[in-house]
């Protein structure tokens, strides 16, 4: 089930490299643009995965129950909901962030060019609300495989996309940072529109009735929003933060950003197991609890822990081994690969560490203890900023001391969610 999970993963890795290597060789200026201002989009994106995460959750659950009946029901209100958050945060998106983002920033060049890409970006919101839905339902089934041949088809096309977009080849014109928003954009409607001509077509829409009762229940949106909005604040506040420190670190001086924004692009590599056995095992505690499967939890942990810090050694090992190569396909300027190397080789240690620790988090995600979940990501977070704000805006480290942050966010994140396991009757969440 995580196989198809990571290779999608591993080519929305690879479509980011590539995306950071044409921008890059486009403007400095325009590089760290996009670095920010996808950051900014993909925080508010995290509100609309955090929903779908929830429909996950309860869709697994719904399944090892054997309560067929209620599957359709989810998936309508997942689709609703996530229609309206996508409509508020288009209109803040579109009309709100560029001028903002113009009032904190201290180089006025690099504001202007995310102002830009960000209403550029804004209008993927639409898109990504029905692909969150489809997926849920997918990944709660264990069909992973369909995620992966959209991944695919978002990954291509918008390779291709953004190198004829942004440097005006192949007949198009050269739109350069609203090419690189244009291309994702357009890439990430193809990829819904199979997945919508997919379940359209499936055995799954009749089986489950998918559209049958395509309407507003509101004891269905209050059920979603019970086990769906901790996820969707604990996504957007832990991305919230991450923009939080690249935002310090463009006030801090280009370089420094630049430089991140590096670690930034690679770092994606490492999150390839990680996300991908994420999934899966939100959807296996569920699944194994719904079915009052208790004594096989542990084992299930221990497989995914094992395999995802293997396939983490096969996918993010060029960190530790040759970072320098790395760094120069995502950037090729000679000014930023040393110190970019060196803090990829320090970070390695700690993603590490995540790998191991996501597990007993994400458990707690899938036994439906979702608000608990989010009081740990709270409580991480809120230490991470507050160490980010000291090592930048206080002490105002070297750029490579501060990004040991992330052994602390890792560290703590682990240590919180076995305690919480260890402590808590978390088994008995109904949901």
């Amino acid at each position: 089930m995580a196989l198809p999970m990571m290779v999608s993963g591993f080519i929305q890795s690879i479509v980011l490299i590539t995306d950071a290597s044409f921008i890059s060789r486009y403007s400095t200026e325009a590089f760290d643009a996009v670095g920010n201002g996808g950051l900014v989009y993909i925080t508010l994106y995290m509100c609309l995965l955090g929903m779908g995460d929830g429909a996950q959750i309860i869709i697994a659950r719904r399944i090892g129950e054997a309560r067929i009946s209620a599957i359709g029901r989810v998936v309508v209100t997942s689709f609703l909901t996530n229609f309206l958050l996508a409509t508020f945060f288009f209109i803040v998106l579109y009309t709100l962030i560029p001028s903002a983002i113009l009032g904190y920033s201290k180089n006025h060049e690099i504001a202007t060019l995310q102002g830009q890409f960000i209403r550029m970006r804004s209008f993927a919101l639409f898109f990504a609300m029905v692909t969150i839905t489809i997926q849920a339902f997918l990944l709660a089934k264990g069909k992973s495989m369909i995620v992966l041949y959209a991944a695919l088809i978002t990954a291509t096309s918008n390779i291709f996309l953004a190198n004829s977009l942004i440097f005006g080849k192949n007949g198009f014109p050269e739109m350069g940072i609203e090419g690189a928003a244009l291309a994702n954009t357009i890439a990430d409607g193809l990829g819904m529109t199979f997945l919508v001509i997919y379940l359209l077509f499936s055995s799954e829409r009749k089986e489950y009735q998918l559209f049958a009762h395509f309407k507003f229940e509101l004891a269905s949106m209050k059920e979603l929003l019970k086990v769906g909005s901790p996820l969707m604040l604990q996504g957007f506040f832990a991305l919230a933060t991450w923009t939080l420190f690249f935002t310090w670190l463009e006030q801090k001086g280009q370089f420094d950003l630049t430089v991140s924004q590096n670690i930034r692009a690679i770092y994606f590599l490492a999150f390839v197991p990680i996300w991908g056995f994420a999934g899966t095992t939100k959807t296996y505690i569920s699944q194994y609890i719904g079915a009052q499967k208790f004594d096989q939890i542990p084992t299930i942990q221990k497989r995914i822990q094992l395999m995802t810090l293997l396939f983490l050694c096969l996918t993010f090992h060029g960190a530790i081994f040759y970072p320098e190569a790395l760094i120069r396909l995502i950037n090729p300027a000679e000014k930023y690969v040393h110190k970019s190397a060196e803090i990829l080789q320090l970070i390695s240690i700690s993603i590490m560490m995540f790998g191991f620790a996501s597990v007993y988090f994400q458990t707690i995600h899938g036994s439906g203890n979702t608000l608990h979940s989010m009081f740990i990501e709270f409580g991480t977070v809120s230490v991470y900023a507050l160490f980010c704000f000291l090592f930048i805006k206080v002490w105002h480290f070297d750029v490579y001391w501060i990004w040991t942050v992330e052994y602390i966010y890792f560290f703590l994140l682990g240590l919180a969610s076995i305690t919480y396991l260890r402590l808590y009757d978390w088994k008995k969440k109904i949901v």
